[in-house]
């Protein structure tokens, strides 16, 4: 009984400790200006205001930098969801020489800190043209979610049974038709979930976004705007956390509309290959 007291309350402080961030953020969004300045915090204001959103959405750039990072992470998702399924059907279900080392280099891939890619990636995209572009910053983004797309949607493959093409095929289907009709059905879950981790890795980065998007200010991402969110008198933090706000509702909206269906994905995606 006290271990489960104890377990229920770590839990509790752990909660705590992750969530108060984002109700700071929503509470400095909403409070009246004179009471993020003062100089003793209060947890809940003493009146509701809008205004910090409505300078927000009446900032110069804030919905066209919105679209640029809403086009970036939805181009970079479908690129890698496309080219990671048929890379894990590739390693799930086909036996070919190099199979194991592929395999290898992708989990390499994937534990490579994204800060170690910095330079090099500035490198390329200076030599090849394409610095300041979102272009370049869409390929950085698919090179990042696919190594954890490939890993993912391998395990969900791998627990499809075969027999299922294999009856498919016997009826008179070939493999890709196979595929189409039985496998990929099966796959939603997994298909939701990789690019609901995909779509936030990238709705959310920055450092790439701020080292390749130097010149041409049009091309920033949100977060990057978010960074240079200020006025004549300095940071402008009701607007800021309000901006920061808006930023955090797609995310949160498509997670709450696919929770379920998100939920056994990360279920079936943790079985053993």
């Amino acid at each position: 009984m006290t271990g489960r007291v104890a377990r229920n309350v770590l839990a509790l402080l752990v909660f705590v400790v992750s969530v108060f961030p984002v109700y700071w953020m929503v509470l400095t969004a909403v409070k009246p200006a004179r009471e993020i300045q003062a100089e003793t915090p209060t947890f809940w204001p003493s009146a509701l205001t809008l205004d910090h959103f409505n300078a927000a959405v009446h900032a110069q750039g804030f919905w066209y930098f919105w679209r640029n990072s809403l086009l970036v992470a939805c181009v970079a998702v479908l690129l890698s969801l496309v080219v990671a399924l048929l890379a894990a059907y590739a390693v799930a279900r086909l036996r070919w020489k190099g199979r194991r080392g592929f395999i290898l280099m992708v989990f390499i891939a994937q534990m490579t800190p994204w800060e170690a890619l910095l330079i090099p990636m500035y490198v390329i995209a200076r030599d090849t043209g394409m610095l300041d572009t979102l272009s370049m910053l869409t390929l950085v983004y698919f090179m990042i979610t696919l190594p954890f797309t490939i890993v993912t949607l391998r395990n969900f493959l791998a627990a499809v049974p075969v027999e299922l093409e294999e009856a498919a095929q016997v009826d008179g289907c070939d493999r890709p038709a196979a595929f189409r009709r039985v496998v990929l059905p099966l796959l939603a879950p997994g298909l939701l979930t990789t690019s609901l981790f995909g779509f936030i890795t990238a709705w959310n980065e920055f450092a790439f976004a701020n080292l390749l998007i130097i010149k041409d200010q049009d091309d920033r991402t949100l977060p990057v705007w978010l960074s240079s969110f200020s006025n004549t008198f300095g940071t402008d933090w009701g607007a800021t956390m309000a901006a920061s706000t808006l930023f955090m509702l797609p995310v949160l909206a498509i997670f709450l509309v696919l929770q379920r269906k998100v939920t056994a994905g990360i279920t079936g995606g943790a079985v053993k290959a």
